[in-house]
């Protein structure tokens, strides 16, 4: 969650014109939503006038834009009011339709920035759900798409578009805010290549296309009903278009998108390994109940046995014992961590000489049930060999400790195999070796 309030439209405001594909009329009204319901589409002209959510979860096909649906019911088009809402800055709404498609307009999303504009903004009393990106996440496709979200503090998309043969290849940087998305990235309109114009209109599609609302590049030329409004106004569409698809992860995105040839199917895939990364790192509380009965410890219990305490008692309770060699230990991590306050403020990561520290104290209270001593006996760090710290642990994580036991030379020497890991991937890891000495 964010300080971010969520927003949704003040008021209705409808446009209406013709659609891309299918060239139908077509009425689209926007209408404010409660918080939490993000963006749903509704068919005014169906029975019983159903809606949808537009999520990744509906998504049907890619085939030159993107449908989403549900049953039998379908979308189309959606990319472009998708764009203009979530980079305007609106999180719920529901668009109205009396056809499966929205208007075209000129092809750009201006017409759209303006309805909103047009029905204004208000904030609601809800934070924004964002999902800041930890760590890189990419996807390759066959057709050489390439896209890669880094982390970064701000939501930023470099495109790089090529057409045939490295034809017209653009590119462009820019940071995404209601601001520059107006001046910068609406008025880009959707382009075609004259070679595929016959291959889309022999599958149906392009219906309501021509020069007023679709940019037509044959061989060096570009044909239009009016000039390039920017000199590189196709990478512009193509970031316009990538902001509509990741309307469908649900979760606004702080992170920086780098992509190179998108389209709208490696877009999808994107999305898809968005969901994925944000289903692994969400709390997984239920998947890691503590097992019943015997085998655990609880607070109390550990410090019998440990002599440390706040603010160095790194082990909250022990989950279990597996076999006679292995311990599993819990720690919750809580923003109240008094190295917050002093590590990277601003940007709160776990130290990793703390998670060596919480593997060193599991790896003792192993040794002591193994040993059968009690807390009398002080566990001492003698080596901690092939450590590697390989993800970041942050406030809001739960960090399940292993020790294993792998070579012992008597009561009071040992080596152990230890790891930290947050939802089920490593975090960090190390070879402890411990000597054990009465106190």
């Amino acid at each position: 969650m964010s300080s971010e309030p969520q927003q949704t439209l003040a008021r209705s405001a409808s446009v209406s014109g013709t659609s891309l594909h299918t060239g139908e009329k077509v009425t689209l009204k926007l209408q404010p939503a409660p918080v939490d319901s993000g963006i749903k589409f509704k068919r005014r002209d169906l029975q019983e006038e159903p809606t949808i959510d537009a999520t990744i979860a509906n998504l049907k096909t890619v085939e030159r834009a993107t449908t989403i649906g549900e049953g039998s019911m379908r979308v189309h088009t959606v990319e472009h009011i998708l764009s203009s809402l979530t980079a305007m800055g609106v999180d719920n709404a529901v668009v109205e339709m009396d056809a499966n498609e929205p208007p075209i307009g000129d092809g750009s999303a201006r017409p759209y920035v303006e309805l909103i504009k047009k029905a204004g903004i208000v904030s609601q009393e809800t934070p924004r759900r964002i999902f800041d990106v930890r760590e890189p996440i990419h996807v390759e496709t066959k057709s050489g798409s390439l896209l890669v979200v880094l982390p970064d503090p701000k939501f930023r998309i470099s495109c790089t578009q090529a057409g045939p043969s490295g034809q017209f290849t653009q590119f462009l940087s820019t940071e995404i805010t209601p601001a520059i998305y107006e001046r910068e990235i609406a008025p880009a309109r959707t382009f075609v290549f004259y070679e595929e114009v016959q291959q889309l209109m022999d599958k149906n599609l392009i219906k309501g296309g021509s020069l007023e609302n679709a940019v037509v590049i044959r061989g060096e030329a570009v044909l239009s009903k009016e000039p390039l409004r920017f000199p590189d106004e196709f990478v512009r569409h193509k970031i316009l278009d990538i902001i509509g698809d990741l309307a469908l992860f649900g979760q606004r995105l702080r992170g920086h998108v780098i992509a190179v040839k998108p389209g709208h199917s490696a877009n999808a895939e994107l999305v898809r390994a968005l969901a994925r990364e944000f289903a692994r790192s969400s709390p997984m509380l239920e998947s890691h109940a503590f097992p019943p009965g015997e085998g655990g410890l609880d607070i109390n219990q550990v410090m019998e046995l440990l002599p440390h305490r706040y603010p160095f008692l790194m082990v909250d309770r022990i989950a279990r014992f597996e076999g006679e060699t292995r311990c599993i230990g819990v720690k919750s991590v809580t923003i109240n961590e008094p190295f917050f306050g002093g590590h990277f403020p601003g940007h709160p990561v776990m130290p990793g000489v703390l998670q060596l520290e919480a593997m060193a104290q599991v790896a003792s209270i192993l040794m002591m049930k193994i040993t059968k001593s009690s807390g009398r006996r002080l566990g001492y760090f003698v080596s901690a060999d092939e450590v590697k710290f390989r993800k970041p642990v942050y406030p809001g994580d739960t960090l399940f400790i292993s020790a294993e036991l792998t070579k012992s030379r008597g009561k009071n020497l040992a080596r152990l195999k230890c790891n930290c890991s947050v939802n089920d991937a490593v975090v960090s890891e190390c070879e402890l070796m411990l000597t054990f000495m009465d106190q």
